[in-house]
């Protein structure tokens, strides 16, 4: 399945949960869910009865639009999860969270993963002084995450960084905003990470 290019919001109202998928607007109120909380579309307002294998289904659609992965990156994940010892859904989580673009969303660098994906692809992100373009690049603690030189005032960065004095930054990395730069400095716990989630589920899914 290819990744999904279409209006994210209509994905935030089919599910009925911010997937974060809207940077601004959503701290602003605007978000499509605040203002129409049910599913998009002609019957979006009737209630479904959803099955097990509905459910499961659901988070894992969720956690692929949230973090913007494919589903073949997604099942790599989870195989590599699942190799690894201990939880296999808490494994699954933390190693989403080490990738790069996340990482720089995670930083406070772009308001959205989306924009922190396209900042990565389009050559915007030094990791240890040397360009990166790859999303997927797994971050590794200690690693220095950095915005190169030229793309230092690009509004939308500058506006990004702003923005972290409302939503806080994640606890397990730490940043110099005037320098736009940031160290990656452990993997984090599966409780410090908040997403409306239960990987739980997708453990069950992938494991049928």
């Amino acid at each position: 399945m290819a990744r999904y290019r279409g209006p994210v919001e209509k994905i935030e109202r089919r599910f009925g949960v911010s997937l974060n998928l809207k940077g601004e607007r959503r701290l602003a109120g605007k978000s499509a869910l605040e203002k129409r909380p049910y599913g998009p579309g002609q019957h979006g307002q009737r209630r479904k009865k959803v099955s097990e294998y509905g459910l499961q289904l659901n988070e894992k659609q969720k956690a692929k639009f949230m973090y913007g992965v494919s589903e073949k990156g997604f099942r790599a994940l989870f195989v590599e999860a699942k190799r690894r010892s201990g939880n296999t859904g808490t494994n699954l989580i933390t190693l989403i969270e080490s990738r790069l673009d996340n990482v720089v969303y995670r930083m406070g660098f772009a308001s959205t993963r989306r924009f922190a994906r396209q900042l990565t692809t389009h050559g915007h992100i030094l990791v240890d002084g040397k360009k990166l373009d790859i999303p997927s690049y797994r971050v590794k603690p200690g690693q220095k995450i950095e915005v190169k030189e030229a793309s230092k005032t690009n509004a939308q960065i500058v506006r990004a960084i702003e923005l972290t004095n409302q939503t806080g930054l994640a606890p397990w990395v730490d940043i110099d905003a005037e320098k736009v730069y940031g160290i990656f400095t452990r993997i984090p716990e599966r409780d410090e990470v908040v997403i409306p989630v239960e990987e739980r589920l997708i453990v069950e899914l992938y494991s049928k």
